[in-house]
Protein backbone atom coordinates (compact mmCIF):
# COMPACT_ATOMS: atom_id res chain seq x y z
CA UNK A 1 0.00 0.00 0.00
CA UNK A 2 2.87 2.27 0.98
CA UNK A 3 6.05 2.65 -0.70
CA UNK A 4 7.97 4.83 1.49
CA UNK A 5 6.82 8.44 3.30
CA UNK A 6 8.77 11.89 2.83
CA UNK A 7 8.58 14.46 5.75
CA UNK A 8 10.40 15.61 8.51
CA UNK A 9 11.70 13.45 11.16
CA UNK A 10 9.87 15.15 14.74
CA UNK A 11 11.25 13.14 16.63
CA UNK A 12 13.07 10.04 16.85
CA UNK A 13 14.41 6.99 19.09
CA UNK A 14 16.28 4.14 19.14
CA UNK A 15 13.14 2.16 18.20
CA UNK A 16 11.41 4.23 16.37
CA UNK A 17 10.08 7.88 15.09
CA UNK A 18 7.94 10.34 14.08
CA UNK A 19 7.51 11.61 10.63
CA UNK A 20 5.52 15.09 9.78
CA UNK A 21 3.91 14.49 6.02
CA UNK A 22 1.92 17.42 5.08
CA UNK A 23 0.81 18.59 8.83
CA UNK A 24 0.17 14.36 9.82
CA UNK A 25 2.56 13.20 12.23
CA UNK A 26 3.45 9.20 11.26
CA UNK A 27 4.98 7.04 14.10
CA UNK A 28 7.03 4.66 12.75
CA UNK A 29 8.84 1.22 14.09
CA UNK A 30 12.56 1.23 12.73
CA UNK A 31 15.27 -1.10 13.52
CA UNK A 32 18.02 -0.57 15.97
CA UNK A 33 21.27 0.79 14.03
CA UNK A 34 19.01 2.01 11.02
CA UNK A 35 20.65 4.61 9.05
CA UNK A 36 18.46 7.49 9.28
CA UNK A 37 18.62 10.90 9.36
CA UNK A 38 18.99 12.97 12.48
CA UNK A 39 15.92 14.87 13.85
CA UNK A 40 14.64 18.52 12.19
CA UNK A 41 16.13 16.60 8.84
CA UNK A 42 13.41 15.90 6.22
CA UNK A 43 13.61 12.12 4.92
CA UNK A 44 12.62 9.58 2.63
CA UNK A 45 11.53 6.81 4.81
CA UNK A 46 11.03 3.51 2.90
CA UNK A 47 8.01 1.67 4.85
CA UNK A 48 5.89 -1.57 5.35
CA UNK A 49 2.60 -1.31 6.76
CA UNK A 50 1.32 -4.37 9.00
CA UNK A 51 -3.04 -4.06 9.32
CA UNK A 52 -4.24 -5.94 12.85
CA UNK A 53 -7.00 -6.37 14.29
CA UNK A 54 -7.04 -3.41 16.51
CA UNK A 55 -4.06 -1.29 14.59
CA UNK A 56 -2.49 0.06 11.61
CA UNK A 57 1.61 -0.39 12.45
CA UNK A 58 3.88 0.97 10.40
CA UNK A 59 7.47 0.29 10.10
CA UNK A 60 10.12 2.46 9.04
CA UNK A 61 13.67 1.58 7.12
CA UNK A 62 16.47 3.81 5.79
CA UNK A 63 17.04 2.32 2.63
CA UNK A 64 14.67 -0.10 0.24
CA UNK A 65 16.90 -2.93 0.80
CA UNK A 66 16.59 -2.99 4.24
CA UNK A 67 12.90 -2.78 3.85
CA UNK A 68 12.77 -5.92 1.43
CA UNK A 69 15.54 -7.75 3.78
CA UNK A 70 12.77 -6.99 6.50
CA UNK A 71 9.90 -8.54 3.72
CA UNK A 72 11.97 -11.52 3.15
CA UNK A 73 11.91 -12.56 6.99
CA UNK A 74 7.92 -12.22 6.97
CA UNK A 75 8.36 -15.27 4.38
CA UNK A 76 9.69 -17.63 7.45
CA UNK A 77 7.58 -19.83 9.36
CA UNK A 78 7.30 -18.29 12.86
CA UNK A 79 8.41 -14.79 12.12
CA UNK A 80 6.43 -11.96 12.42
CA UNK A 81 6.84 -8.38 12.11
CA UNK A 82 8.27 -8.16 15.87
CA UNK A 83 11.09 -10.19 15.24
CA UNK A 84 11.96 -9.18 11.63
CA UNK A 85 12.82 -5.99 13.09
CA UNK A 86 14.46 -7.70 16.42
CA UNK A 87 16.51 -9.64 13.15
CA UNK A 88 17.40 -6.01 11.78
CA UNK A 89 18.09 -4.38 15.24
CA UNK A 90 20.78 -7.52 16.18
CA UNK A 91 22.16 -7.68 12.56
CA UNK A 92 22.94 -5.67 9.70
CA UNK A 93 21.96 -6.10 5.92
CA UNK A 94 25.97 -7.40 5.34
CA UNK A 95 25.64 -9.89 8.31
CA UNK A 96 22.53 -11.39 7.50
CA UNK A 97 23.80 -12.17 3.78
CA UNK A 98 26.85 -13.29 4.76
CA UNK A 99 25.14 -15.64 7.24
CA UNK A 100 22.76 -16.75 4.28
CA UNK A 101 25.58 -17.32 1.97
CA UNK A 102 27.06 -18.96 4.54
CA UNK A 103 24.15 -21.23 5.39
CA UNK A 104 25.20 -20.39 9.25
CA UNK A 105 22.37 -20.45 11.74
CA UNK A 106 24.21 -18.97 14.37
CA UNK A 107 24.46 -15.45 13.99
CA UNK A 108 20.34 -15.10 13.95
CA UNK A 109 20.71 -16.46 17.67
CA UNK A 110 21.82 -13.23 18.81
CA UNK A 111 18.38 -11.55 17.71
CA UNK A 112 15.72 -11.29 20.54
CA UNK A 113 13.26 -14.08 20.76
CA UNK A 114 15.58 -16.34 17.81
CA UNK A 115 16.01 -19.59 18.94
CA UNK A 116 18.16 -22.67 17.28
CA UNK A 117 15.48 -24.03 15.42
CA UNK A 118 14.13 -20.73 14.44
CA UNK A 119 17.42 -19.68 12.91
CA UNK A 120 17.95 -22.88 10.76
CA UNK A 121 14.35 -21.97 9.75
CA UNK A 122 15.67 -18.34 8.38
CA UNK A 123 18.56 -20.50 6.72
CA UNK A 124 16.51 -23.10 5.56
CA UNK A 125 14.06 -20.84 3.57
CA UNK A 126 16.00 -18.08 2.71
CA UNK A 127 19.64 -19.47 1.98
CA UNK A 128 18.63 -19.60 -1.77
CA UNK A 129 17.95 -15.83 -1.80
CA UNK A 130 20.67 -14.20 -0.21
CA UNK A 131 22.28 -13.67 -3.83
CA UNK A 132 18.74 -10.97 -4.36
CA UNK A 133 20.91 -8.66 -1.38
CA UNK A 134 24.09 -9.39 -2.02
CA UNK A 135 24.40 -5.90 -4.20
CA UNK A 136 26.28 -3.31 -2.30
CA UNK A 137 26.90 -5.87 0.78
CA UNK A 138 30.98 -6.04 2.34
CA UNK A 139 31.48 -9.63 2.08
CA UNK A 140 34.30 -10.82 4.07
CA UNK A 141 36.90 -12.41 1.67
CA UNK A 142 36.31 -16.25 0.43
CA UNK A 143 32.60 -16.21 0.91
CA UNK A 144 31.13 -16.69 -2.71
CA UNK A 145 27.66 -15.72 -3.98
CA UNK A 146 25.46 -19.30 -4.67
CA UNK A 147 26.09 -19.08 -8.50
CA UNK A 148 29.31 -19.14 -8.01
CA UNK A 149 30.15 -22.26 -5.94
CA UNK A 150 30.67 -25.41 -7.64
CA UNK A 151 28.29 -28.73 -7.09
CA UNK A 152 30.27 -30.30 -4.37
CA UNK A 153 30.77 -27.19 -2.65
CA UNK A 154 26.98 -26.40 -2.71
CA UNK A 155 26.19 -29.81 -1.51
CA UNK A 156 28.47 -29.82 1.19
CA UNK A 157 26.68 -26.48 2.24
CA UNK A 158 23.02 -28.06 2.02
CA UNK A 159 24.42 -31.58 3.40
CA UNK A 160 25.91 -29.49 6.47
CA UNK A 161 22.48 -27.75 6.84
CA UNK A 162 20.91 -30.68 6.73
CA UNK A 163 22.58 -32.40 9.29
CA UNK A 164 22.46 -29.01 11.78
CA UNK A 165 18.64 -29.69 11.17
CA UNK A 166 18.19 -32.92 12.78
CA UNK A 167 20.36 -32.21 15.77
CA UNK A 168 24.02 -31.99 14.86
CA UNK A 169 26.23 -29.07 16.14
CA UNK A 170 27.43 -26.83 13.35
CA UNK A 171 31.42 -27.58 13.49
CA UNK A 172 30.69 -31.21 13.84
CA UNK A 173 27.98 -31.26 11.02
CA UNK A 174 30.74 -29.39 8.81
CA UNK A 175 33.38 -31.64 9.85
CA UNK A 176 31.17 -34.52 9.11
CA UNK A 177 30.62 -33.51 5.58
CA UNK A 178 33.88 -32.26 4.76
CA UNK A 179 35.27 -34.91 5.62
CA UNK A 180 32.84 -37.66 3.60
CA UNK A 181 33.15 -35.27 0.41
CA UNK A 182 36.94 -35.33 0.44
CA UNK A 183 36.83 -39.46 0.91
CA UNK A 184 33.67 -40.46 -1.23
CA UNK A 185 34.11 -37.45 -3.46
CA UNK A 186 30.16 -36.96 -4.44
CA UNK A 187 27.92 -34.08 -5.85
CA UNK A 188 25.07 -36.28 -4.49
CA UNK A 189 22.87 -34.47 -1.53
CA UNK A 190 21.07 -38.07 0.12
CA UNK A 191 24.24 -40.03 -0.49
CA UNK A 192 26.80 -37.19 1.05
CA UNK A 193 24.43 -37.03 4.10
CA UNK A 194 24.28 -40.59 4.64
CA UNK A 195 28.21 -41.06 4.62
CA UNK A 196 28.30 -37.84 6.82
CA UNK A 197 25.92 -39.40 8.71
CA UNK A 198 27.66 -42.70 9.19
CA UNK A 199 31.39 -41.74 10.22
Amino acid sequence: MYEFLEGLIVTRKATGLVLEVGGVGYSLATPLGSRLPDVGTTARVHVHLVVRDDAHVLFGFGSREERDLFRLLLKVRGIGPSMGLALLSALNRTEIVQALLNRDAAPFTRAKGVGRKTAEQIVLDLADRAEEFAAGCELEPGVLKPSTRGPIDRCVLDATSALVSIGYAEKDARKRVEAAAEKYGSDDLEELVRAAIRR
